[in-house]
């Protein structure tokens, strides 16, 4: 009697490939995009002599309303007892999304902070096909619905205490000492205005050497990276990659959704112009839009830098 023959090894590769791809499927889907964590690093980036200052990166939340795991890991972050937050912008991820914004960062308030706006900051995220995010910086909607950005700035500024950071410049008291920012508006979609800022730090009063300055962006493009350099920035903060969402294990981030090199789309870094160099944290974010809801191999996070002096010249 004849044996039965065994499958085609074609076929039985094309199994495989289809059960690996199921498997990560429901690992992106059903879990790591739950995987909270919190990224702890430091960089020498202040004054000789400072003291540390610890500072809580949040980026791209995308918050929908029944998001409810995300909003009590991010509420608990309060319990890292941070000097500063950064908001490195979109943080609305549906109309009601500030009602889970208010759960999330109701716990933050009195804690000095600064913030910048992404698109989806303005703009309600409209379903897209998400393989285009991977053919590069993706585009402006034509007409694009509107969020209600006003409340959520007010509720920022004027429940938590942060400052508004959209194409401007501020001073902030944190830990006892001066601390300035410059920031610009989600330069993905332009509306950056690097040209406002050298008067807007003007307008601050008179700097010093025990002044840091502080660089903040959503979107971190090389204009805006290079524009923050040539200011004196002694640090850079910027979001919008999500860290490349869905990543290649091993390598990491293939696609970035703006123009600044794939190995600095996530994490700390160092950013070089001209003659100067400069720490830089691109958060991954803690979120993703409702249309999109996957992470693979780069989970979701909020970021604890902790900024200390630079060591004195000989």
């Amino acid at each position: 009697m004849a044996k039965p023959s065994s499958a085609h090894p074609a076929l039985t590769a094309l199994g495989a490939v289809g059960a690996a791809g199921v498997a990560a499927a429901v690992w992106g889907i059903g879990i790591e995009r739950y995987l909270f964590a919190v990224r702890t690093v430091s960089a020498q980036a202040l004054p000789t002599g400072s003291a540390p200052l610890r500072v809580l990166h949040l980026s791209d939340a995308h918050m929908a309303p029944w998001q409810h795991r995300k909003q009590d890991w991010l509420a608990s972050l309060a319990d890292l007892e941070p000097d500063l937050i950064v908001n490195t912008g979109d943080n609305l991820g549906h109309r009601q999304g500030l009602d889970g914004i208010r759960r999330a960062f109701d716990p933050l308030a009195g804690i000095p902070g600064v913030f910048v706006h992404g698109s989806n900051d303005v703009h309600v995220p409209s379903p897209r096909n998400p393989l285009k995010y991977f053919t590069g910086p993706s585009e402006t909607q034509q007409e694009p619905e509107h969020l209600d950005t006003e409340s959520m700035n007010d509720y920022f500024t004027d429940e938590l205490g942060w400052m508004n950071l959209n194409n401007t410049a501020a001073r902030l008291r944190v830990a006892g000492a001066d601390v300035d920012f410059v920031g610009v508006s989600d330069a993905h979609r332009d509306w950056d205005e690097l040209d406002v800022l050298p008067d807007a730090l003007d307008a601050l009063g008179a700097r010093d050497d025990t002044t840091p300055l502080l660089g903040v962006t959503h979107a971190p493009y090389r204009r805006v990276l290079d524009a923050y350099v040539d200011l004196g920035a002694d640090a850079i903060l910027g979001g919008h990659t999500h860290g490349g969402q869905v990543c290649l294990p091993g390598f990491g981030a293939i696609v970035a959704n703006c123009d600044i090199p794939l190995k600095q789309a996530k994490g700390l870094s160092t950013w070089m112009h001209g003659d100067r160099s400069v720490p830089l944290n691109v958060s991954a974010g803690c979120g993703h839009s409702i249309y999109a809801p996957v992470r693979f191999a780069c989970r979701p996070e909020a970021t604890l830098l902790t900024l200390t002096a630079r060591e004195p010249v000989e």
